[in-house]
This record gives structure tokens, C-alpha cells and sequence, in this order.
């Protein structure tokens, strides 16, 4: 402030700067003075044609400033003639840089970089080219307007001028700067007279600065004025808000220190936004997106770093939103900054030139004070790092982590030195984050990792301190998490770790931030999200934890209330248009990530998503419905209705990219145009939208207006042959009309231009070129007809829509794809990489409520502040080159834009508009729509119900892949003969008939139909997902399963035929997973229900299963059951009570009523879990709670209750006066009731009497029984199903299967019995030919990783593998384990019997591999050449290998995770064991997928390998040629393989769930789709006639039939 005052009203720069003296100034070259005789007084004369010796500067140094602060700098000269000047200015912007402005004769056009400005000048005299100075030139007085120049073109503040270098041939009498408007041709007597004073910001020129005008004379008619000048300069637009978040990164965001803002990056502008009101500030400055963000300890100093290869620093004052320092250190990918407390220390870690990792320490301490920024120590590493951060505690410190690795850094004596922590067996972790438990000891830290490892770290001792691991709740449901056990097993994979003094927080890709206690023992508050959760961060104040997800969201969950707030969502990728809902001020946005989203503009919550399986190209809203149409690259146009998200119509008149939509004003009709130049029009006042007429493929390079109710062509301008001088051919882009006043269709070309043609005539009446540095993406025109909005490459202009002038806005890092104002003209919007909300701060002359144009009503609206616009427009500049379109062959033609406006003079014309353009090619593609819903202000996002009966599909990470080459019915090379297990994860998912026999259940995607008399299996293939349900008919002809959709889509419903196994039909309905399946008593009608988040009750005919009926409920829904007693009555229950149902017919049409009925208060706040009838029109219901309601089903009254059981009900059964209950706590209970009767008269649960119970083996999911009860079978979710006999008070096991991950399954020699390991520790035995389970050994707390049979004839003993490092040798005949031994500190990964079972090898995920006796248990050798990376097979064979030099009678191989194969040449009976050959894949490192490998079992020379490599590939390793003699190419990476024996045959199981059969010989190969996850083991019989495949716990066996 005081340096304004003293500087007000002008500064006098050469008498302040003594310029004579030459002792604050510098000159150099032909510097001299003069008398001058027009100006009668001294000026300085510079001579000579080299502007960098022949120079005056002021000041004389670059590190002092002139620090004059006047907006405007006037430079009184006169430019030698003939010859060339320059000067140059060096300008401090208020956001901390220097930006330097050039002008000269010199410069042929206009150029600018983020820090510099090159402006043509042309000479008062000259004859309108840029040149040497005219010999006429006169005295000039140059007015620039400083603010204007670097508001408009960099978008900067001006803060003051710091220096001025005036060079070559010109003579210069003085410069000075001032705040105000001052008038060389004005005099004082005539300001006086005119009323121009400086308190209004005008006046004339100082006496000490005028040039002399002879009396009767004209100044103007004597000297030159050029004023770059905006006399009113204030921007036209404000950026408001901004919907985004990320960019180059999801896991950067910051909580300020008061815990009310949080600070975040949106591509390259930083966001602070207060979350009580989400009111946004911005930090602009940066060029390329923003990769790293991180404050001081009071949150008064932000710092910033780029991405890509200008990757520069920032430091930012936080308080003022301007920069303070910018610094460039690394050569790209800076990825991590870190304050120290104070401030005072920075840190970086980015790739210098060679792209090696580079850590810097920069000095901060004086930044805040206008010093600079300096180094402190930097070093270079060959670790990763994903994070590193400076100690709380001491500003020279510092922590590390990274793949393999935490570090401890410290700065001492300029040199930045590290020392690796002692990470012992965790040495080969991910790891992915640290945290400091602030204000505790400086010995505690925290490191994070993707296997869930959570390690405490000594800070002193440089070691272990505690290691904790978290594995996901064991519970079946996601709300039960109280136990959490820390053993081994798959961990949570933690991306993001943040610690309080009370609490820890962790991200995970599970999608959940978890808060946990500091010793980790059970999670006590958690929050799931829709994707993996990349960053959490606590408060300072420890009451709210702040998480962002790698889809783009934003929230913050509140410790204290529990509840959690959604900040931000963002599309992943590029916003390709928009549409604006000015009724409903909702804007619709369609984007690159596939989603089509729905906003509110005020709140910036999305409301909506809407999910395509291909790109959305373009949205319109309807002008008056809560309906907007959508159009696809494929060629689709969809129309949705947003109330109830349904999709109204789907056409397809386009064989290209839908390039236009739009509604005519009224809404009755709808238009679409494609790239291909097809058009349609729709009939939108009928909501099948169905199609009216279609106008063929147009010409290219031209523009047509069309009436399309008579599909006439009005109007046609070829813009290819506007401009006759081009060499090029030019094609227009987009196109719109101005208002109907004006009658101009606007247009923009190829050739960067915007031509005004009569939309009338078509005849050309003007046109503007170069419009931006980049061809022109988007233009629109306001309401008014005053303004122009054009965007170009990442910059936003404003024009005057009749004068021309413009005001260019940047802030996007990604071209802008599109620009338009709001419908009520107070605000613009753009979207590319983002939703910018701009204030649009015009001057309305008139209340906008009551504008009109030619009777017209414009969008209402409150009148606004006015804010001057522009009278004395700068000069056109010719601001850059051109992009045209090469020249080539020109195949078809493009529809690029579409624009729709009422017609010139009547309502009844309706006008649109489009552009062709050429382009080489097209592709194609296929959609199908999927509508999804987030929560909302008026959207809530469903809550999963507190109930174990409640389906949850089995989490998975696989997805299908559905392009595959499945073979042709009976030529399969495969057929499936067995599928071992039941899912114990579906819910009523077993059927039986006592009556038919009939028997089926579900395991994965597949129903398996048994004979349980024979134990032959049938296999029903048709579902692609986990099955969650089964439902017969009471003629038990006809079977329904249930599963979801695969990759989004829609679940799936199949009907089966009992007799041929064939599926009748198919039905495609509910959103989420099916809950329940019923079928009426006479089989006429079929009911589904879906799950929680979609609880509709649907109703269909069993004859055409065409949808009946359909009724939506206010909460989740558990069951259903027809009444047996009449045929239109039906009951559901659910979170929110009773619901009885009826079904009413009419003719054909079938109305489903639903009366909802209250829980009895005397049973609590309960969920109704399962409910089954009686005859008698009883209606038994049970709760979670353990109590069961009889209902009268007339009265729908509630006349009795008791406690059935301590837990959850979830199966409930009713024959005669005997009712069934299973729960969670393993009981099924039989209750005899008295008859109804009874019931009615008594209302007392005394009649209730339990008769008998059993104790299962797990919680109960399913259940059928006989018409007395006598008999059933019962299904739990141990994977279990047991034969029930009540009469004998028996169970006995029908299928038996592992609930938890099968880790191997392994044949023995003779293929009598085969064994199956898994993650709960068992190891279980099988006989081959019948599939029953023999014995099971059981080790708790462990998990069983691998298994092997002794090779000693008949399979004796088995041997398995554990988490603990032990190996257990099991002996079939005693049932018993007859041995354990210990060789591993760490979980076994692979185990074998040598060939001759004289030897067990073994390995650890260390690396390390032991040669074991199965007789004495020692261990007899350690192998470490392979130490370091997991191994992850080994193998033996008998082989005499003489060919290689070596003496033996076996080989063995080992292969690791780091893509190395070892072969080893052995004979234990002579204690030797020799390196024969070690192969290495080199590739980058990556954790998937596994390096497998495996001798030829025709060939035990020829080593079979795959992993991860440049291609997916089998390659053929020859051990006598030592080279790869043979490579197979692969469609997916492999996660398992295995060779048979016979036939040349190998099969491969991949990720995407494909089993793949290859014949190695040819190549030819089959797919086979029957697994619903990911394969993780696959393995041949001895023999090769059968093979075993297992995803997760679904074990399939194969017959081999070869190809």
C-alpha cells in the first residue's frame, strides 16, 4: 500500500532512476544524448543494429526491480527510420513469476510461451505491414495496459515492473507508469473544462512528459498515439467451480490445518474447497497436471509439482492463492513432495534425464519472504519409491517405501544419505505408504503394503518393531467385521495409510477405508466405496478421515457421528459434451470412461450414472421432461427418463459415431445426426421416440440447413471453395445459428476459421481467421446476440459478437470439447478434462426476465452487476500458424456437429444444421446400456441389509472374457465328468423331489443335477456367474437358477427342462443379484425378487415368462413363498416387515397388490430373514433375532411369537404341524405345532414343542424335506450337503467341498484317490472313481499352500505344505500324521517327492528350497540360488542324463517369481545334486502373473515355460541345444498349466476364467468357459485321461478326449 501511494499519481522513471548518472542504470554500445528539434529538449539516442549491445537498462542489475506497481507504462520514443527496434519487459505476476514482454518492428508475428510474450509492432506511419520504421515516422506515445496484457493472455495479475531494456535504433525521451487514463492530446485548460480529474482515473499528460504543440496546432496532427489498452478491463469471465478431481493422480489430497478445506488437484489446477459449503478457491499456474501436493504444519505454505517433461516445483502462500517460487530440479514424473513441519525443508522425488529415480532436498526457510529457493542435497537411487516423507520431528530426516524396500534418509553436510530398514522374510513386499504417529515417540512409523502387512518400524534401531497383517472378516456378510485375525492367508491389499494419536486408517483395493485401533486387533468403524480407495488422511483434529478412490471420488468419513459425505465424484477420463437442464439446473455429461452422468449445478453431487459398454459421444437434454437422449460411437441413440431411470427407447439409424442431438424447442421432435452423414428424426412426444424419417449419407466439405418435417433441403454452402487463395481443401467443423434478429449461421473450419453466413441466402458475410492457436472445437452464440464463445485447444475466448475483439480464459489442461453458455446467460460451461462453471460477468442493459428478441422470451433470470466491456479493442494479432487437414484420399463423409434453432419467421419451421467434414477411415462398434444410481442429496446409495440370508457374491477380481474360441457341440476336447463341492456362499440353491428323485444344487456357474442313488452327475452350462438361488416347480419338471451378469450387465435367470437338460428360456431383469425364486402351487406363475439393491418383486407366466407384474419396495427383500393353499396369495419379508401379496387377473393383464405389515413391537427392532406357509393359512415368518411369528393370513395379524433359536433364522419349513429351523449358529431345530385350530383359540407357545436338533458343520443356507419331515437334505456353508433322517436322529455327508480357497489338488500314482489342499489348513483325501471324501486332516490356524503324493505304489502317504514353514506327512491307512518337519522359517510355496520318494523338496516364499527325509524328518540340504523370490513350482522326473555330462537317475527344475528356471541333475542315494542348466525370461517386474514351468512329460529334455514376458507365450527350452527350440502364442497370461502325457496336450487356465485345451504339436486349441472365476490350478492324471481345474473352490473334473 505505501509503495502505491508514493507512486500515485505517476512515476517519473528516468528522473527516478537518475538515468544520467548511470549508477542505478546500465547502457551498453552507441549510447548517447542529443537535442532534439521537434521535442526541444535532451533524449537519448541508441544506435547501432544489435539489440544485445546496443541496449539501456534499467535497473542496471538483474537482481534489483524497478517495483513500480502502475498499471499502465508509457514510453514517450521515436523508432530510427529504416531500421528495427526492441524493447523488452520483465513483468512480476502476483503469482510469483516473472513474465517477460517483447515488442518490436522486428517480430513478423505474435508468440507466447507460459513466461514470455512476442508482439508484432507496427509503426504509426507504416502501410499496414510489420517492417522496418517508415522514413516519415514521428515522436510516439506508446499506452500499454500491463494488467490487460497478462490477464488476457496468460491469465496472471499483475503485481509490479520489474525492469525495462530498451534496445537499438530508437530515440527515447522518458517512460513513466501510472493508474490512470491520461490524454496526450489533451491539455490541462482542456481537462479542466471536460471534467477530467485522476479521482475518476482520467486526466492529461504531466507538463514534464507532453510533447510540445504549437499554438493553433493539433497534437495529433504532429505526433503518434498507440494505446494497447483495455480502458475497461475487467475479465468477462470468473471460474466459479470446477467438477473433478485427479488427473495425473488419485492419491493426493490434503486436509488444511482447522479440518474445514480440503485441498486437491483437478488436472492442473488446485482446488481448496470448504466442505460445510463447497466453495471452491484456485491455485492457476501450472501447465501440465498436477502430480504432488503436500503443506507445512500450519497449512500456510502449499507446494505443488507437474507432471510430464516440464515437471516444475511451485510453492504457493495458501492464505493468498499466489505464487511464491518456481523451480524445475527433475527432468519428469516428479510423483512425491513432502513438507517438513516448519516449513522450512521440501522434499521431491522424481526421474532426472537418464529416468533414474532422483530424491531433492530444497531450503524453503525464506521463501515466504521473497527469497529464493536453494538445494540443500539431492541423490540418485536404483530403489523405487512410492512415497517418502519428512519426519515430523526433525526437518533433516526423512522415510521411504517402495516395491522391496523402506528406507530411512537423513541430510548431514550437504549429502543426502539413506540406509535400507531390516525387513528380514518382508523384504520382497509391495510396499505403498508410511505414516508417523504424530505427537507421540519419534520412534514410531508406520509402512503399508499390497499383501496387507501393516510394519512397525524403530526408528532408532532401523528395524522391525511389529508386524501385523490384515485379512478380510471371515463372516459371510460385509457388516459382521468384529474378527480380525492377523495369520496368513490373502490380505488386504492396502494402498494408503494415515495415523492419529488414537486411531490407524487404511485404503485398500477392496474399496473400504477401515479405522482401526493402534495395535490392529478388530476394525471399529469402516466405509466401502465403489472402487480401490488410493489415499486416506486424518484430520489434524483426528474427528474426520478424508478418502479418495482411483474412480475419481472424493469423501470424508465423521468419527464421531459415523456418517459418511461424498465430496467430490469426477469422470476418469475426458468429458466428451454436455447438455444443461436450465428447469431443473441439472447438467448431463458424457465421457470418454463410458459413463453418461447427471449433476447438479448448484451442489456439484452427482444424482446419476449411467454405464455403457461404449464411448458416449453426445447428450441433450428435452427441453421440458425429465428426459435426455444419449448417442453413442456405435452408432446408437438411447433415450432415458431420469426419474425412474428407465430406458424409454434404443434406435440404431446410424452406422457411424453420433455426432449431434438435439430436441426442437417445444419437445415434440427429437434429431440425430452421424459422422457417416446420416440424419434422423424422431417423434419425441411419444416415448417410444420411434423414428419419422432418415436422410441419407450428404456430400462432403459442406454445410446444409434442412426442414426436416418435409426433409427438403433449403440450404447448401460448400465451405471448401470460400477461400479461393488456399491450397488446402477446407471442411467445416461445428456450426450454430445466431439468434433468429440476426439470421447468421455461424461456422467453423479446418482452417481455424469462423465464417458468418446468411442463413437466407448462404452468401458469406464475413469471416474471421486464426481464431485460436488450435482449430476451433466448439462455438455458441448468447441469447442476446451480443457475445461469442469459441474454444480452442485448452483456451476459452469471449468475442464481441459485432466489434470482433476477444478475452482468452485458459485453466484446462486437455482440449476443450466443448463451450456453451447456461440457459439463464449468467454463466458458461466447458468441459475436456473437466466441468469449469464460469461466471459470465456480461452487461445486460435490460432485466433478462423480460428480454425478448423479435418475440422471443429469453431464459429468465435476476438483472447482474454490470462489468464494463471493452471500448478501444486491443490490436488483431496474428497469433500463430494453422493446423489444416492434409491432403489425401478422401474415403467418406462426417457429420462433425449439429445445431437446432426455431426457424426466422415461424413456429412452424424448424432449421438444423450440420457440418461434413473428411476423414480416412471409420470404426465401428456394439453397446448395450446399463443404468446404475450414486447417492445424493435426493438419490441414496443402497445399504447392503445386516443379515447373513442376504446373497453376497463371492468377491472376485476376475472378469470374464467372452471372446474365446469354444468348440462346436461334440467336437469338444473336453467333457466335464464331476464337479466336486457346493457353493455354501449361494441361499437356497439346492432342490429335491422325493417324489421324482430329482436332486440339484449349484457349485460356481454350473448345476449339477445328481443321481443319488449312482452318484452320476449332470452339468447345466449356461451361467457365467456365481448362482445365488434355485426354485422348482411342484411337478418338479421345471428348474429356475439365478446369477448375476458378467462385466455390469444384467442378471440372468435360466429355465431348465428336467428331462433333457436343455434351457427353455432365459430371463434378464433385475439390476443386481436375484434374492429368491419362487414358483406358484399350480405352476402358472413364476416370481423373482431381486437383491438389495434392486428389491423389486417381479411376476411372470410360466407359459411365455413375459413380465406380468412388477412392484418396488422401500427396503431389501429376503424371501418369498407362494401359499399352498391359494393359488394369488404370496408373501415377502424383508428389512422393512411383512409384505402379503395378491395377484389380480383381468383379461390378460395381471396386477400384482402388496399391503406391507408392521413386525410385532414384542420381538424388537428386528429384520424379517425367512418365512414358509402351512395348509392352513398360517404363515410362519423368522427374524434375525431367532424369533418366529405365526401369522394369520387372513386377518394378516400376528397372533404368536417364541425364541426359536440365539441366532439368525434363515431357513424356515413347514409339513403338517412340523416346522424346521436353521440359523447361524449351526442348529437345525424340528418343532412340532399344534394344529390351527389351537393356535387360533389358545394364541400361547406353550403348543410349541421342540421335538429334535442337530449341530451342523455351518451356518444353514438351504433346505428341502419330505411331505412328513421324516427325511431332507440340508445344505450349510461349510460347502456341505447332508442327507437329514429324523426318524433315526442321523446325518450323514451326500457333497462334501472346501469353503475357503483350494490351493492343489494332486492324483495319486495309480489315480486310486487324488487329494485337495486349501486355505483353512486341511488337506482331504478323495476316491477317484465315486468322488467321496475318505479322510480329512485338519491343522488349524495354517494354510495348507501345496500337496504331493509319495511315489510309492498305491499312494501311501501324502504330504502337505503350511503357511508356518512346516511340512506334514499324512499316512493314508492310519488316517494319521505319521511325521512333521520343519525346514522353513517361512510359508511353503511348492513341495515334491523325488522320483524315487527318497527325498521331499521343498520351498519357501523366501527363495530358499530344502531337501527333507520322509524318514528321519532332518534336513538334508538348502539350496539358495534361487533366495529372494517366491518359487512357485518345482518338479521330478527320472531321467539318465548322461547326454549332459552328468551322472544320475533324476532331474528336477524349480521356477520363481522372478522369471528364473533352475535344472538340477540328482542322485540322493549318493548325496548328489547338481546345477544342470538355469534359465532366466527376463522381463519387467511385474507381480503377475506367474512364472511357471514344468518338464515335457514325452521329452523330460525339453523344459516347458510361460510368464510374464513381451508376449503371452508357451516357449519349449531345449536342454541339449540350450536354446528355446519352439514358442506357442497365448490369448491371456497363464495362472496355471499343465502337460499330459498322452495326445501332446497342455492345458492353460488364465484369469479371465478361460481353460484353454492346446495340442502342442499343432497349435490348435479349444476354450472352455465353466469356471465363474479366475483358475488358479489346473493338472493332469498320470494317465492323462482326466484333469482337474479349480478357481477358488470350484473343482472341476475332466474327461480327456483329446484333439
Amino acid at each position: 500500500m505505501t509503495s502505491r501511494v508514493w507512486q500515485h499519481p505517476y512515476v517519473n522513471i528516468f528522473k527516478h532512476m537518475r538515468v544520467e548518472e548511470w549508477k542505478k542504470t546500465s547502457r551498453e554500445g552507441d549510447v548517447t544524448t542529443y537535442m532534439d528539434k521537434t521535442l526541444m529538449c535532451s533524449v537519448f539516442r541508441i544506435r547501432g543494429s544489435i539489440p544485445a549491445s546496443n541496449y539501456i537498462l534499467l535497473p542496471k542489475t538483474s537482481t534489483q526491480s524497478l517495483g513500480l506497481t502502475g498499471r499502465y507504462l508509457y514510453l514517450l520514443f521515436r523508432p530510427s527510420p529504416a531500421k528495427h527496434f526492441v524493447v523488452h519487459m520483465d513483468i512480476a505476476a502476483e503469482e510469483g513469476q516473472v513474465i517477460r514482454v517483447s515488442f518490436s518492428n522486428l517480430f513478423k508475428e505474435f508468440k507466447s510461451t507460459a513466461t514470455w510474450l512476442q508482439f508484432p509492432f507496427l509503426c504509426g506511419a507504416a502501410k499496414g505491414l510489420v517492417g522496418p520504421a517508415p522514413s516519415t515516422v514521428r515522436w510516439t506515445c506508446l499506452m500499454m495496459d500491463l494488467q490487460y496484457i497478462l490477464s488476457v493472455y496468460l491469465n496472471r495479475r499483475h503485481s509490479h515492473l520489474k525492469t525495462v531494456k530498451l534496445c537499438a535504433n530508437m530515440s527515447v525521451k522518458n517512460m513513466f507508469t501510472s493508474d490512470l487514463v491520461l490524454d496526450p492530446g489533451v491539455s490541462f485548460n482542456e481537462a479542466k473544462q471536460a471534467g477530467l480529474a485522476s479521482s475518476l482515473g482520467t486526466g492529461p499528460m504531466p507538463r514534464e512528459m507532453s510533447f510540445p504543440v504549437p499554438k493553433g496546432g493539433s497534437w495529433h496532427d504532429l505526433y503518434d498515439y498507440i494505446r494497447w489498452v483495455k480502458l475497461h478491463p475487467d475479465p468477462i469471465l470468473r471460474l466459479n467451480r470446477i467438477i473433478g478431481f485427479g488427473g495425473a493422480t488419485m492419491k493426493c489430497a490434503l486436509w488444511t490445518k482447522s479440518g474445514d478445506t480440503v485441498v486437491y488437484p483437478c488436472h492442473a489446477i488446485i482446488v481448496s474447497m470448504k466442505i460445510s459449503s463447497g466453495q471452491q478457491r484456485f491455485f492457476i499456474g501450472h501447465t501440465d497436471k498436477v502430480s504432488a501436493l503436500t503443506f507445512n504444519g500450519n497449512s500456510t505454505v502449499l507446494a505443488s509439482a507437474q507432471t510430464g517433461i516440464q515437471s516444475v516445483v511451485r510453492v504457493w502462500n495458501y492464505l493468498k492463492t499466489n505464487c511464491l517460487a518456481m523451480f524445475k530440479t527433475h527432468a519428469h514424473s516428479l510423483s512425491s513432495l513432502s513438507f517438513s513441519y516448519s516449513g522450512g525443508v521440501l522434499c521431491g522425488v522424481g526421474k532426472d534425464g537418464h529416468s533414474k529415480t532422483m530424491v531433492v532436498v530444497w531450503n524453503t526457510l525464506r521463501v515466504t519472504k521473497g527469497g529464493e529457493v536453494s538445494v540443500l542435497a539431492k541423490a540418485h537411487t536404483d530403489v523405487d519409491i512410492q512415497t517418502m516423507k519428512i519426519a515430523f520431528f526433525d526437518d533433516t530426516r526423512m522415510v521411504s517405501c517402495g516395491r522391496d524396500n523402506v528406507r530411512l534418509w537423513r541430510v548431514r553436510s550437504g549429502a543426502l544419505r539413506s540406509c535400507p530398514v531390516n525387513l528380514v522374510e518382508y523384504h520382497a513386499l509391495d510396499f505403498t505408504d508410511v505414516a508417523f504417529e504424530e505427537g507421540h515417540s519419534a520412534d514410531r512409523e508406520f509402512a503399508s503394503s499390497r499383501s496387507g502387512h501393516i510394519l512397525e518400524i524403530d526408528y532408532g534401531s532401523v528395524a522391525i518393531k511389529n508386524v501385523r497383517r490384515l485379512l478380510p472378516a471371515q463372516q459371510p456378510h460385509a457388516q459382521r467385521r468384529e474378527k480380525q485375525t492377523f495369520g496368513m492367508g490373502l490380505g488386504i491389499a492396502v494402498n494408503s495409510i494415515s495415523v492419529s494419536s488414537a486411531f490407524c486408517a487404511t485404503g485398500s483395493e477392496d474399496g473400504f477405508l477401515r479405522l482401526w485401533p493402534l495395535d490392529f486387533s478388530t476394525v471399529f468403524l469402516e466405509a466401502e466405496h465403489e472402487g480401490p480407495v488410493s489415499l486416506v488422511s486424518v484430520s489434524d483434529d483426528g474427528l474426520s478421515v478424508m478418502a479418495a478412490t482411483t474412480s475419481g471420488n472424493l469423501g470424508y468419513l465423521d468419527v464421531s457421528s459415523r456418517g459418511y459425505s461424498t465430496l467430490m465424484r469426477s469422470h476418469t477420463d475426458g468429458v466428451l459434451g454436455f447438455s444443461v437442464d436450465g428447469i431443473r439446473r441439472r447438467i448431463t455429461t458424457a465421457s470418454c470412461d463410458r459413463t453418461v452422468r447427471v449433476w447438479d449445478m448448484d451442489s456439484m453431487q452427482q444424482l446419476y450414472d449411467f454405464v455403457s459398454e461404449d464411448t458416449p459421444c453426445s447428450v441433450a437434454f428435452h427441453p421440458s421432461l425429465q428426459v435426455f437422449s444419449c448417442g453413442s460411437s456405435s452408432g446408437l441413440v438411447r433415450v432415458f427418463d431420469i426419474a425412474s431411470a428407465k430406458l424409454l427407447a434404443e434406435h440404431r439409424q446410424h452406422r457411424g459415431e453420433v455426432v449431434g442431438l438435439a430436441f426442437s424447442p417445444d419437445g415434440e421432435f427429437m434429431y440425430s445426426a452421424g459422422s457417416l452423414g446420416s440424419l434422423a428424426l424422431y417423434n419425441s412426444s411419444q416415448e417410444d421416440h420411434h423414428v419419422l424419417r432418415v436422410l441419407g449419407e450428404l456430400t462432403l466439405t459442406t454445410t446444409h440447413t434442412i426442414q426436416l418435417e418435409l426433409v427438403e433441403l433449403l440450404l447448401r454452402v460448400d465451405v471448401s471453395i470460400l477461400d479461393v487463395e488456399s491450397t488446402t481443401l477446407d471442411s467445416a467443423l461445428k456450426v450454430c445459428f445466431s439468434p433468429a434478429s440476426t439470421g447468421h449461421l455461424l461456422v467453423t473450419t479446418s482452417a481455424n476459421k469462423i465464417l458468418w453466413i446468411s442463413a437466407n441466402t448462404g452468401r458469406l458475410l464475413r469471416e474471421v481467421s486464426k481464431v485460436h492457436k488450435h482449430q476451433c472445437s466448439s462455438l455458441a452464440v448468447s441469447e442476446d446476440g451480443r457475445f461469442l464463445l469459441t474454444a480452442g485447444h485448452n483456451a476459452v475466448k469471449v468475442w464481441d459478437y459485432n466489434d470482433i475483439p476477444s478475452q482468452m480464459f485458459i485453466g484446462h489442461s486437455q482440449p476443450i470439447r466443448q463451450v456453451n453458455f447456461a440457459p439463464d446467460q449468467m454463466a458458461v460451461v466447458s468441459v475436456g478434462d473437466a466441468i469449469f462453471f464460469w461466471d459470465f460477468l456480461s452487461c445486460l442493459s435490460v432485466c433478462m426476465s423480460c428480454l425478448s428478441v423479435n418475440g422471443r422470451l429469453l431464459s429468465n433470470g435476476m438483472p447482474r452487476r454490470t462489468a464494463p466491456l471493452p471500448t478501444s479493442p486491443p490490436p488483431c494479432l496474428d497469433i500463430s500458424s494453422i493446423d489444416r487437414i492434409g491432403q489425401g484420399e478422401y474415403r467418406c463423409s462426417f457429420f462433425h456437429s449439429l445445431f437446432l434453432r426455431f426457424g426466422l419467421n415461424t413456429f412452424r419451421m424448424r432449421y438444423i444444421c450440420m457440418c461434413i467434414y473428411v476423414c480416412m477411415h471409420v470404426c465401428m462398434y456394439v453397446c448395450y446400456f446399463v443404468v446404475c444410481y450414486t447417492d445424493s442429496l435426493k438419490v441414496e446409495k443402497p445399504v447392503r441389509p445386516d443379515c447373513y440370508k442376504h446373497f453376497t457374491p463371492r468377491f472376485k477380481t476376475s472378469t470374464l472374457d467372452q471372446s474365446t474360441a469354444t468348440p462346436e457341440l461334440g467336437e469338444e476336447g473336453l467333457r466335464l465328468k464331476a464337479v466336486i463341492g457346493y457353493n455354501g456362499n449361494g441361499r437356497a440353491n439346492m432342490v429335491w423331489n422325493p417324489e421324482t428323485g430329482l436332486f440339484a444344487y449349484s457349485c460356481g456357474c454350473v448345476v449339477v443335477v445328481e443321481n443319488l442313488h449312482t452318484g452320476s452327475q449332470r452339468h447345466w452350462l449356461g451361467h457365467t456367474e456365481e448362482i445365488s438361488c434355485l426354485a422348482v416347480t411342484n411337478d418338479a419338471q421345471t428348474v429356475a437358477s439365478a446369477a448375476g451378469g458378467s462385466g455390469g450387465s444384467r442378471s440372468l435367470i435360466c429355465i431348465w427342462n428336467v428331462q433333457d437338460g436343455t434351457c427353455s428360456n432365459t430371463i434378464s431383469y433385475h439390476q443386481g443379484a436375484v434374492q429368491a425364486l419362487s414358483f406358484s402351487r399350480d405352476d402358472f406363475f413364476f416370481l423373482t425378487v431381486g437383491d438389495f439393491t434392486d428389491p423389486e418383486v417381479a411376476l411372470w407366466s410360466t407359459r411365455t415368462y413375459q413380465l406380468l407384474s412388477r412392484v418396488s419396495v422401500s427396503g431389501p427383500l429376503h424371501d418369498v413363498a407362494f401359499s399352498p393353499s391359494a393359488a394369488s396369495q404370496l408373501a415377502c419379508v424383508g428389512s422393512h416387515g411383512l409384505y402379503f401379496c395378491n395377484t389380480h387377473t383381468q383379461g390378460l393383464d395381471v396386477e400384482l397388490k402388496v399391503q406391507r405389515v408392521c413386525v410385532p413391537e414384542e420381538v424388537g427392532n428386528v429384520e424379517l430373514t425367512a418365512l414358509c406357509y402351512n395348509a392352513n393359512s398360517i404363515l410362519f415368518t423368522g427374524t434375525n433375532s431367532g424369533h418366529v411369528c405365526a401369522w394369520d393370513c387372513n386377518t394378516q395379524r400376528c397372533f404368536m411369537t417364541w425364541e426359536a433359536d440365539q441366532g439368525e433364522i434363515g431357513v424356515l419349513l413347514c409339513r403338517g404341524n412340523r416346522l424346521l429351523t436353521g440359523s447361524n449358529t449351526r442348529r437345525l431345530r424340528l418343532w412340532g405345532v399344534a394344529a390351527s385350530c389351537e393356535i387360533h383359540r389358545l394364541g400361547s407357545s406353550a403348543l410349541v414343542l421342540l421335538e429334535q436338533e442337530m449341530m451342523l458343520d455351518g451356518t444353514v443356507v438351504s433346505a428341502a424335506f419330505d411331505d412328513v419331515m421324516d427325511m431332507g437334505i440340508v445344505g450349510t456353508t461349510a460347502g456341505t450337503l447332508w442327507y437329514i433322517n429324523w426318524v433315526d436322529n442321523t446325518s450323514i455327508r451326500l457333497i462334501s467341498g472346501h469353503k475357503s480357497k483350494v490351493n492343489d489338488v494332486v492324483f495319486s500314482p495309480d489315480e486310486s484317490h487324488f487329494a485337495t489342499c486349501g486355505e483353512d489348513g486341511s488337506v482331504r483325501v478323495w476316491t477317484a472313481p465315486n468322488n467321496e471324501l475318505v479322510v480329512q486332516f485338519q491343522v488349524l490356524n495354517q494354510s495348507c499352500g501345496s500337496a504331493c503324493w509319495s511315489p510309492s505304489k498305491g499312494g501311501a502317504c501324502v504330504v502337505g505344505g503350511y503357511s508356518d514353514g512346516t511340512l506334514r506327512i499324512f499316512r493314508l491307512a492310519s488316517s494319521e500324521m505319521e511325521l512333521k518337519l520343519h525346514p522353513h522359517p517361512v510359508a511353503v510355496t511348492a513341495i515334491q517327492y523325488s522320483a524315487n520318494g527318497q527325498v521331499i523338496l521343498s520351498a519357501g516364499r523366501d527363495g530358499l528350497m530344502a531337501v527333507s527325509s520322509p524318514v528321519t524328518g532332518l534336513t538334508v540340504r538348502l539350496i539358495s540360488d534361487h533366495k529372494g523370490a517366491p518359487i512357485t513350482t518345482i518338479q521330478c522326473v527320472k531321467k539318465q542324463y548322461k547326454e549332459f555330462g552328468l551322472e544320475g537317475n533324476e532331474m528336477w527344475l524349480a521356477a520363481s517369481a522372478d522369471r528364473r528356471v533352475s535344472v538340477w541333475a540328482a542322485d540322493w542315494m549318493k548325496d548328489k545334486c547338481e546345477l544342470l542348466d538355469w534359465l532366466t525370461f527376463p522381463a519387467p517386474s511385474d507381480s503377475l502373473p506367474p512364472s511357471l514351468a514344468a518338464f515335457s512329460p514325452i521329452d523330460p529334455g525339453l523344459v516347458v515355460y510361460t510368464g510374464y514376458g513381451v508376449e503371452r507365450e508357451l516357449s519349449f527350452y531345449s536342454l541339449a541345444k540350450k536354446r528355446v527350440i519352439k514358442k506357442i502364442a497365448l490369448s491371456h497370461w497363464a495362472m496355471c498349466f499343465s502337460l499330459s502325457s498322452k495326445g501332446r496336450l497342455i492345458a492353460v487356465g488364465s484369469k479371465e476364467r478361460v481353460l484353454k485345451l492346446i495340442k502342442s504339436s499343432s497349435g490348435r486349441f479349444q476354450d472352455f468357459l465353466h469356471h465363474s472365476d479366475s483358475l488358479q490350478t489346473c493338472r493332469f492324471s498320470p494317465s492323462g485321461k482326466l484333469l482337474f481345474t479349480v478357481a477358488y473352490n470350484e473343482i472341476l473334473l475332466w474327461e480327456v478326449r483329446g484333439l
